[in-house]
């Protein structure tokens, strides 16, 4: 393997020295801020990581090491028909306690599915959602390529291979990045101002008649196709 490249333009002084901090990104596209940091610090050039990443935000250079490859909004956007999103949602009863619902959202369509709602959300019972939401897709003929979750440990292995026994790659979200899942985070949002507003649900008992009442008032509100065998 040879060295990185390392120009001695790198080194320029003066007003080249933003333009030499991003030629040794666009150089070494493997380099993130701090390694670009380390190398300047070794040709005697004191600034801080953040000042390197400043630079480079500012030139337009992505973070490494997708400089040249697609943005994740990219990859959201051209595999929109093949993705798969999940994702929790609370419901607060009149009681004052909180329920909770399972969602999965078709990227490319914008079907939500309302596999169920529970009081307690334990691992078990989120792999039987994901039974359930598999049966659906399986009765229209849909194959998801990717399943998009976060790193909720309620989401288990048993839960991901329900879904890598269809040939669906599941993907992970970055730890606190609910930005990666944008798509369930404004479903849920739109889902609060346009039905959970409306809805006065009176207990934990009986679920699947919370679940229902649900979905009906999603329905009626026009902007939502709900589907899921946990709600029939």
């Amino acid at each position: 393997m040879g060295l990185p490249r390392l120009s001695h333009r790198t080194a320029a002084d003066g007003g080249r020295a933003q333009e030499s901090r991003a030629a040794l990104a666009d150089e070494n596209p493997r380099w993130g801020h701090r390694r670009i940091q380390g190398e300047l610090a070794r040709l005697g050039h004191s600034i801080a990581a953040s000042t390197v990443w400043e630079i480079l935000h500012a030139a337009g250079i992505d973070p490494a090491p997708r400089r040249s490859g697609p943005t994740w909004r990219d990859f959201l956007t051209a595999q929109a028909q093949g993705i798969l999103a999940a994702d929790f949602f609370h419901i607060d009863t009149a009681q004052g306690k909180r329920l909770y619902a399972m969602a999965f959202i078709e990227h490319g369509t914008r079907r939500l599915h309302i596999t169920g709602v529970t009081a307690h959300p334990t691992a078990q019972w989120t792999v039987q959602q994901a039974r359930n939401v598999a049966a659906d897709l399986g009765e229209r003929g849909a194959k998801p390529r990717f399943l998009l979750r976060d790193r909720d440990s309620k989401y288990t292995d048993a839960f991901d291979a329900v879904f890598t026994a269809e040939d669906t790659q599941v993907l992970l979200s970055a730890p606190r990045a609910p930005r990666m899942n944008a798509h369930c985070e404004r479903m849920i949002g739109t889902i609060r101002r346009e039905a959970l507003d409306h809805v006065l649900i009176l207990g934990e008992s009986p679920r699947r008649e919370n679940a229902r009442a649900l979905a009906d008032n999603l329905r009626s509100s026009g902007r939502f196709e709900v589907i899921g065998s946990g709600l029939e």
